[in-house]
């Protein structure tokens, strides 16, 4: 199955800020329903697993229930009419650049990947040994408050 990852717009044909019914009434129940909470921002947040499919959904719940990020290690991901998963970092920040996003911050975490950030884009890429391994991407505080949780 192949997504199309929209950069601040959404994911396929739902946009950030659908409801979890807009939601699953394309992809289905989830596999599994996480539920987040940070103390810092007091903010609270549901997790829709597709383990199957390779990506989770989170919705904000404050003020409303509203899809504001996705997790994505499918790799039929489609981004910028490439298949992301298959560049390389350097290919990856070239697409970036063409589409006048810029790379706003790169972090070797502990646990060996290294995190790429386009904040201007929301979106962070985590490679290991070069190889894009995943994608968090979605918006901040437009729809749905203060929370942006990416757990990587």
């Amino acid at each position: 199955m192949e997504f199309i990852l929209l950069p601040l717009k959404g994911f396929n044909t739902l946009s950030f800020g659908c409801t979890p019914k807009e939601f699953t009434a394309v992809y289905g129940e989830p596999t599994e329903i996480e539920e987040l909470n940070d103390e810092v921002f007091n903010d609270h947040a549901r997790v829709y697993h597709y383990w199957d499919h390779g990506f989770s959904a989170f919705f904000s719940t404050q003020p409303a229930e509203k899809l504001t990020s996705i997790e994505i290690d499918n790799k039929e991901s489609v981004m910028f009419g490439k298949k992301i998963f298959e560049l390389n970092e350097k290919e990856v920040i070239t697409l970036f650049k063409e589409q006048s996003y810029t790379l706003s911050e790169s972090e070797m975490h502990e646990w060996g990947e290294k995190r790429l950030s386009f904040d201007d884009a929301g979106v962070d890429l985590y490679f290991a040994n070069n190889k894009l391994t995943s994608i968090n991407y979605g918006i901040t505080t437009d729809i749905a408050g203060p929370f942006y949780y990416f757990p990587n």
